[in-house]
């Protein structure tokens, strides 16, 4: 059964348009930054995981973090502690509080400096900065911005998504009216976990014959944005935290989209989609069927 945020389970009487006006402006602030790094750092090419401090690990070898993750995440907390100082912070990098509970009516910030750090590193366009703010563990504004184009998605709570581009052009964001799984463009992305990746590759042989095809573009709030923008028809992925989710997902049900998100953090493995309404229970049955709709832990 697919999830979409309910306005009424959340005891809060703010205004989330005010909500996105900071996010974008914070998002927008952060990729900029992190554009302007990535050429400092590693130049017109690809990264180094030299040990020179530029680049770390985190989880696994394959996991890196850059000086401009923990720069942009510095960043987005510093501005945010200036316009919003009485609120919750959770940060990929930093860490923070976890996202507010049921009846606690803080705003709580989940942030995710640089989405798509490998794409950051290696100078593949599929980068971006996610800014939400949730209350009662729910999304109610967000914008996700693309850092080497400047693209601004967002939306509130109730008040639509929209696409902002670098040049400055609006585009309301709806999901592709595709109603046959069989023709639908479906995302996906994988763990940094050996055993849980193996387990994706073999959900993806299962599912594979029975869509148009896969896209694994390595950022989740982008995928998440596709859906929206109709770049793609669905997505769906495993392990995923509230920060890789939070501003994505609630971008994609503001365009129309069916959307199901974890409960909790990534290592519970739980599995977050996203699909255009008339492909959504055609999947969900398929996801269901080839035993993607459960669980993948480490």
């Amino acid at each position: 059964m697919f999830e979409t945020t309910d306005p009424e389970s959340i005891v809060w009487s703010g205004d989330p348009s005010e909500l996105r006006t900071v996010a974008v402006a914070v998002a927008r602030e952060a990729a900029a930054h992190a554009r302007t790094r990535r050429a400092e750092l590693f130049g017109p090419g690809h990264g180094s995981a030299a040990g020179d401090g530029t680049v770390r690990t985190k989880s696994t070898a394959t996991d890196p973090v850059t000086v401009a993750d923990t720069e942009s995440e510095e960043l987005i907390r510093g501005r945010l502690s200036e316009v919003r100082p009485g609120d919750a912070f959770l940060g990929e990098e930093s860490g923070g509080e976890e996202t507010t509970g049921p009846g606690d009516t803080r705003v709580c910030w989940v942030v995710d400096p640089i989405d798509g750090t490998v794409n950051f590193v290696y100078g593949i366009p599929a980068s971006a900065v996610s800014v939400a703010a949730q209350v009662a563990g729910q999304s109610v504004a967000g914008a996700v911005v693309d850092i080497a184009t400047g693209d601004t998605y967002s939306a509130a709570l109730g008040q639509g998504a929209t696409l902002t581009t670098g040049g400055g052009v609006v585009t309301q964001l709806r999901c592709n009216p595709v109603t046959d799984l069989g023709l639908a463009l479906v995302a996906t992305g994988f763990s940094y976990s050996p055993g849980r990746r193996a387990r994706q590759g073999s959900l993806v042989a299962a599912l594979l014959p029975r869509v148009r095809d896969i896209r694994r573009i390595g950022a989740a709030a982008l995928d998440l944005c596709m859906v929206a923008s109709g770049r793609v028809d669905a997505h769906y992925e495993h392990g995923l935290n509230p920060w890789d989710w939070a501003a994505g997902a609630l971008i994609a049900a503001e365009a129309g989209a069916s959307v199901r998100v974890p409960r909790g953090f990534g290592g519970e493995g739980e599995i977050t989609v996203a699909a255009a309404p008339g492909v959504a229970v055609a999947l969900d049955e398929l996801l269901v069927e080839i035993g993607a709709d459960a669980a993948l832990p480490d």
